[in-house]
């Protein structure tokens, strides 16, 4: 195995945005090749993925994890390989899931790394279905929506890798599963591919009654990944007993300021209590870590019965991540949004 590159090419946050990140939020630059000490490892990134929540750390504001500070490289999960080790516990030529973020060449000592071996089937679904986004799904939906069968459940943003696997998933717990996207193709593969029973395209005027037509019983589980406008339209719809998990709100991350209009908190404090709702966030890995395993032994077995249809929007070329990344919030991207850093060796 030969890798003759001798310099780093890496995209760092070069400023924090203002509402929507622009193309001047970031910089490309090469750098010198990183060189492993002893006990060190030499990473070579081949997938980069990109997710939502990427936005909240471009600001310099107190979350769950620390911002990504001006001029460092931007955070995010990668797919590498070893082309050089340092490390017994690391061969020349395995992949690994590293969080090396958006740079072509990474340092680590081994520390939370996991290994995929040395030729994997399909090494990207580690940033997807068999990652973060498909374990987002599971946990949310399993742990804390409690599906049950003949549960009418309704899912945000339903072709992301999130939201189209939780949709999956509640069919096979036996739901009737709505989902909400943007556009008719969207929707239409959600119904076709995903086997959902029916999606709503949430930039129809009459969204709204579209969606109270079809939960036309309520809504007992409503997994929230958007906010705004569509969970407005859910809340009159859940039913008393209801469960929402809340993975995100990716309509408000490039918010300056608070959505016009009523203030619609006492409506919102009014049916949880009435209702008995449970509304939970939840961060994947400080919350479920240890119950990885078992999430991966079903995810595998379900992808292998055909049970889980999968969607990867593959873009080649690290200096297209800034253009992807804007895109996605936008919603631009159809499937989990993977940018391809280097081709395998």
């Amino acid at each position: 195995m030969t890798d003759a590159q001798k310099t780093n090419s890496r995209i760092v946050l070069a400023s924090r945005p203002v509402g929507a990140p622009t193309p001047e939020n970031f910089r490309l630059e090469d750098i010198e090749r990183p060189v492993p000490a002893e006990g060190e490892v030499l990473l070579r990134s081949v997938y980069l993925s990109l997710d939502p929540y990427m936005r909240g750390r471009m600001n310099d504001a107190k979350s769950y994890a620390d911002p990504v500070a001006v001029d460092d490289v931007m955070v995010g999960a990668t797919v590498c390989q070893v082309v050089e080790s340092n490390n017994p516990e690391f061969e020349i030529g395995e992949w690994v899931l590293a969080y090396t973020g958006w740079q072509s060449y990474g340092i680590s000592d081994g520390e939370g790394l996991l290994k995929l071996g040395k030729q994997p089937t399909a090494p990207s679904y580690a940033l997807g279905v068999l990652g973060m986004p498909g374990f987002t799904a599971y946990m949310g939906l399993l742990d804390i929506g409690q599906p049950k069968p003949g549960d009418t459940l309704v899912v945000a943003a339903a072709t992301g890798p999130v939201g189209a696997t939780v949709g999956q998933i509640g069919k096979i717990k036996g739901c009737r599963v709505i989902g909400v996207a943007g556009g008719e193709e969207k929707c239409r593969y959600a119904k076709e591919v995903l086997g959902f029973d029916e999606c709503i395209d949430h930039k129809a005027a009459d969204f709204e009654q579209q969606l109270q037509a079809t939960c036309d019983k309520g809504i007992d589980v409503y997994f929230e990944n958007v906010g705004g406008k569509v969970f407005d339209a859910v809340l009159p719809l859940l039913n008393t007993g209801a469960r929402v998990p809340v993975c995100g709100l990716i309509s408000q991350y490039n918010a300056t300021s608070l959505p016009d209009g009523p203030d619609r908190l006492s409506m919102l404090m009014g049916t949880l209590l009435i209702k008995r709702i449970k509304m939970q966030g939840f961060i994947i890995f400080d919350d479920y870590a240890h119950r990885y395993n078992e999430f991966a032994q079903d995810m595998t077995q379900w992808l292998a019965e055909g049970k889980i249809q999968y969607r990867e929007h593959l873009v080649e070329g690290l200096d297209k991540a800034p253009e992807a990344f804007i895109g996605l919030l936008e919603g631009k991207n159809f499937g989990k949004l993977v940018i391809q850093v280097n081709q395998p060796l």
